[in-house]
C-alpha cells in the first residue's frame, strides 16, 4: 500500500476547505418579485422594468428582480395579502386600497384637496407625506414610494359640467372607497361601485351616466367616446404606493437595501414623468377627437366645487387628522 506524503494531505485539505468557503461566499442572488396588475405600456408598468434595470445594474449578482405585470400572478384582491405572506416583494396598489390599513391615506381621496400635481409632488415629499409611507408598519407593510397616474376628471352623458349641481341625481361610477362614495353623496349623486374593465359598458348602456379618471385613463379605455362633456377639474389624484412586507425589508443587508433604494427613487422619478407626458398627451388626443367637450373651469367654479366639498374633508376629519388636512392643503400655496 502506497501511503500519500503528510504533506500532500495538508496541500489537499487545505485546497478542498478554500473550495468549500468559495462556494458559501458565493450565495445565489435574493430573489425580488415585483407584482402590478396593469400592462406594461402603463408609467406603472414601465417604472417596474425600470427599477429591475437599475436594480440589477447597482447589485450584479446580488439580486435579480422578478416582473410580473397584467396580474399574472396575483390580482387587485390578493396582491396585499401575498406582499405580506411574502409570496411577492413589490406591489404598487392604488392608494384607495390603503384604507384597511391605515385611514390616513384617504387624504389622497379627499375631493378638490390638492390644486394641481405639483401640488401632491410637494406634500408627497414633504415630511408629513413621506411618514404616510411608514404608517402601516405596525401592519406589516412599508412604503417606499409614491407613483403617480394622474389628477382625476370627471366626465357625464350630459352637455353642461361647471358647477356642483350639474351632477345631482346621476349615476357615478367610483372605485371602492368610503370617501368617494361620500363625495357623490354629498352632491346628490349616486355612486356604483364597479371594477375598473366595467366601466366602458357601463358608460355605453347607461347604467352609470359619468365616472372620474385620469386623462390617459379615460383615453385608453375609450370613455370619451361614450361621453358627452368631460370637465377639466383636477378634483383628486389617482396614485399608487410601492410597498412591500416591513420585516423582509429590515431583515436585508445594508448594501442590498441601499441599492434597492436608489434603484426605486430612479424609477419613481421615471414613471412620474411618464405619467405627466402621457396626461398632457391624451389630454389633447381627447380634445382633438370631438366625440366628448372638453370644459374648462374658471376660478370660480372650483371654489363652488371646493366648498361643496368641504362637509367632506369635515367627516372624514377624525380618521384622517386635521393637522394632516392642514399640511396639505398648504402645499397648494408654494
Amino acid at each position: 500500500m502506497i501511503k500519500t506524503p503528510t504533506r500532500v494531505l495538508t496541500t489537499i485539505s487545505a485546497c478542498l476547505a478554500m473550495a468549500f468557503a468559495g462556494s458559501a461566499l458565493a450565495q445565489d442572488p435574493i430573489i425580488v418579485k415585483f407584482s402590478h396588475v396593469v400592462a406594461e405600456a402603463t408609467p406603472k408598468g414601465q417604472g417596474a422594468i425600470k427599477f429591475k434595470e437599475v436594480a440589477e445594474k447597482l447589485l450584479p449578482g446580488k439580486v435579480t428582480v422578478q416582473v410580473f405585470p397584467s396580474s399574472q400572478l396575483f390580482g387587485d384582491a390578493k396582491e396585499m395579502e401575498a406582499v405580506l405572506l411574502g409570496d411577492v416583494q413589490f406591489i404598487a396598489p392604488s392608494l384607495s386600497k390603503f384604507d384597511r390599513y391605515t385611514k390616513k391615506v384617504q387624504l389622497f381621496d379627499l375631493p378638490f384637496l390638492f390644486d394641481d400635481m405639483a401640488a401632491v409632488d410637494r406634500f408627497q415629499q414633504s415630511k408629513d407625506g413621506k411618514a404616510l409611507l411608514n404608517s402601516m408598519t405596525n401592519r406589516g407593510l412599508k412604503g417606499l414610494a409614491y407613483w403617480h397616474n394622474g389628477m382625476k376628471q370627471l366626465s357625464t352623458n350630459q352637455d353642461k359640467l361647471t358647477r356642483p349641481e350639474d351632477i345631482k341625481g346621476l349615476k357615478f361610477r367610483i372605485q371602492n372607497s368610503d370617501v368617494l362614495e361620500a363625495q357623490f353623496r354629498e352632491l346628490g349623486a349616486n355612486p356604483q361601485k364597479l371594477a375598473f374593465s366595467e366601466v366602458y359598458q357601463a358608460l355605453q348602456t347607461g347604467v352609470v351616466d359619468g365616472q372620474e379618471n385620469t386623462w390617459s385613463n379615460i383615453y385608453s379605455q375609450k370613455f370619451h367616446e361614450v361621453q358627452k362633456t368631460i370637465a377639466n377639474t383636477n378634483h383628486g389624484v389617482i396614485d399608487y404606493m410601492v410597498v412591500t412586507n416591513a420585516k423582509w425589508w429590515d431583515g436585508l443587508p445594508d448594501d442590498i437595501q441601499k441599492g434597492l433604494s436608489q434603484a426605486m427613487e430612479e424609477a419613481t422619478t421615471y414613471a412620474n414623468d411618464l405619467a405627466a407626458q402621457l396626461n398632457e398627451r391624451d389630454r389633447k388626443r381627447i380634445e382633438e377627437a370631438g366625440a366628448a367637450k372638453v370644459q374648462t373651469l374658471s376660478k370660480e367654479d372650483i371654489a363652488a366645487w371646493r366648498t361643496a366639498m368641504e362637509p367632506v374633508w369635515k367627516k372624514f376629519e377624525g380618521d384622517i387628522g386635521a393637522d394632516l388636512i392642514k399640511s396639505a392643503l398648504s402645499s397648494n400655496q408654494q
